[in-house]
């Protein structure tokens, strides 16, 4: 990394995440194109070797910060940071065993409790804008244009046990189901246009969706628990039960109907 990369502020923070993230998912590909694992060993070998580099690497170039891991044991230090970095290496380590594309690194920062900064990579994402099997990376400080929504909405729900929230919120605005990997892909499938709706009520943890908010919540969508409370992170107690990402003009109908369930 060149030493402009130190730098403290959110726009370099950002940056660096999305450097990070993309380097992180190069390591992914070359673990799974080793052709010599499969299934959930193949997840943990990756799971292993890209958060090992990521950790060392944030250190090295944040060594004020605190770090939180999924695949690092936690400590009490982070909580006195006031700026911690909240990583998961592999987002969907089953999709990514199985050499499906809805897997994702994630690289967030939260400032304060809040995602502020972070960056979300999808190695192996398909689609036109998804060129020579690079993928794709979004930042927080990197904004794409948002496509226009469908007048039917599309809400994106997990490929494996979908909650029954999200179904029942589906059912009642006549919502397109569209089954997906980890939850980056799905909170990234909202910012690409492919969705319009991320409800999610089945647990999760920060890691999980820390980075993912910080780059939805730059692009403009909504971010929120689905009570409508905000998203805090460096919590001593790191499960997120819930949240809720959809195109603004969606979530006051979408925060409603949960409300009256």
């Amino acid at each position: 990394m060149e030493p402009d990369a130190l730098t403290p502020d959110l726009a370099a923070d950002a940056e660096l995440a999305a450097r990070l993230a993309r380097a992180a998912g190069r390591i992914l590909q070359e673990v799974r194109g080793c052709d010599l694992l499969g299934g959930t060993t193949l997840g943990g070998a990756g799971d292993k070797v890209a958060n090992t580099w990521l950790m060392e690497t944030l250190r090295s170039l944040r060594p004020d910060d605190g770090l939180l891991s999924e695949e690092s044991k936690d400590t009490p230090e982070r909580l006195g940071k006031e700026r911690v970095w909240i990583v998961d290496p592999v987002d969907g380590t089953r999709e990514f065993g199985e050499s499906r594309w809805d897997w994702a690194v994630h690289v967030g920062l939260a400032v304060n409790g809040v995602a502020a900064a972070g960056a979300v990579a999808l190695p192996d994402c398909e689609g036109p804008e998804c060129e020579n099997g690079r993928g794709l990376v979004f930042s927080s400080h990197a904004p794409i244009t948002l496509p226009a929504p469908q007048a039917i909405p599309r809400m994106v729900v997990s490929r494996t046990r979908p909650v029954p929230e999200a179904l029942a919120v589906a059912e009642r605005i006549g919502a397109e189901l569209v089954p997906m990997g980890s939850a980056g892909a799905k909170a990234m499938a909202v910012v690409r246009g492919q969705a319009e709706i991320y409800l999610h009520s089945g647990g999760q943890y920060e890691w999980d969706n820390c980075a993912p908010v910080a780059v939805a919540a730059a692009h403009g969508l909504h971010c929120s628990r689905i009570d409508g409370s905000p998203l805090r992170y460096n919590n001593r107690d790191t499960w997120l039960p819930d949240l809720l990402i959809c195109r603004p003009e969606w979530a006051e109908r979408v925060l409603r109907i949960v409300a009256a369930l």
